[in-house]
């Protein structure tokens, strides 16, 4: 099974010069947990939760006065504002990890499984053609060996 089988073609995707909260809106009222970013059709990185929130972590300065325990979590969390307030392109993940139709689906999900990404966009040309997530590739091997032998005869 290929990645092709598989993959949503279709779906949102952003450029990374509009604003941050824009898509920050998007993630939290669809549940997208990353997008991918294109410039005239082609792919030039990808967007993900853990960008944005890895953006609001505390500073090394602010460990080192006081260790973790110290921090003022409350107050990093107000950074949210000033980080919405960003480009996409200033938290973005430039020169994304993608993947092509013809993988096959468990390289697919060993790539994600090695980056630690959930999904991952599919690209042909360096131009994006789909995603494709864990769950996608989970799914599809569930359908094609244990689906079936659950069916109703």
């Amino acid at each position: 099974m290929r990645v092709r089988d598989i993959m949503a073609r279709s779906g949102p995707s952003v450029t990374p010069e509009i604003p941050l909260v824009e898509v920050v809106s998007l993630m939290c009222l669809y549940r997208f947990s990353g997008l991918p970013l294109v410039d005239q059709g082609e792919l030039v990185g990808v967007i993900a939760e853990k960008d944005v929130l890895a953006s609001m972590s505390p500073t090394l300065d602010e460990l080192m006065e006081g260790g973790m325990a110290n921090v003022d979590m409350d107050g990093i969390m107000g950074r949210y504002t000033e980080v919405a307030r960003l480009k996409v392109a200033d938290v973005m993940l430039s020169h994304p990890v993608s993947e092509t139709p013809d993988m096959h689906v468990l390289r697919a999900a060993a790539v994600m499984a090695k980056r630690k990404f959930r999904r991952i966009p599919g690209a042909e040309d360096g131009k994006l053609v789909g995603m494709v997530s864990l769950g996608d590739v989970h799914k599809a091997i569930f359908q094609g060996n244990i689906a079936q032998t659950l069916a109703p005869v």
